[in-house]
């Protein structure tokens, strides 16, 4: 499994941050390679996204999620992926938004580009655009509050 951990301090207050982030079909605006995220039901997503020059698509799960704290998820087909965004107040407009995430690479393609670093970069520069998103907007696009507990 390949790791990534990134991070990146938004200019906006917590609510704002947390709610933009809960927008997956609006995940195509700012990460890149990801064609379309169809929002299920209130636990799955389905994305399609490209790399390596080629198309992946895939069903994640929501297995916890906790208003301005936490989403985290894992798939339940296709890609190998898991993983947990978490917001942390800074200041009344100030946010942390912390992601950590586990993928499995497929191919020597995707195995030379976890060894060089590729994958970091993408979430960081995914990061940079939301930051800029929110930012530039001042505003959310929508929100869904909802808890998702923990299982077991």
């Amino acid at each position: 499994m390949a790791n990534v951990e990134q991070s990146i301090d938004v200019e906006a207050p917590i609510s704002t941050v947390y709610n933009q982030w809960t927008q997956f079909e609006e995940f195509p605006r700012f990460m890149e390679g990801v064609e379309q995220i169809r929002q299920l039901d209130d636990r799955h997503v389905h994305w399609v996204v490209n790399f390596g020059g080629s198309t992946h698509e895939w069903d994640a799960e929501i297995v916890e999620q906790s208003p301005e704290e936490r989403v985290a998820w894992r798939n339940t087909d296709g890609k190998d992926n898991a993983g947990v965004v978490t917001f942390h107040k800074l200041a009344d407009d100030r946010t942390r938004v912390m992601v950590q995430m586990d993928w499995a690479p497929e191919g020597v393609k995707e195995k030379l580009g976890g060894a060089l670093g590729f994958d970091t970069r993408r979430v960081a520069g995914d990061l940079e655009r939301f930051k800029e998103l929110i930012e530039t907007r001042g505003t959310a696009t929508g929100a869904w509050r909802g808890d998702v507990p923990r299982e077991g």
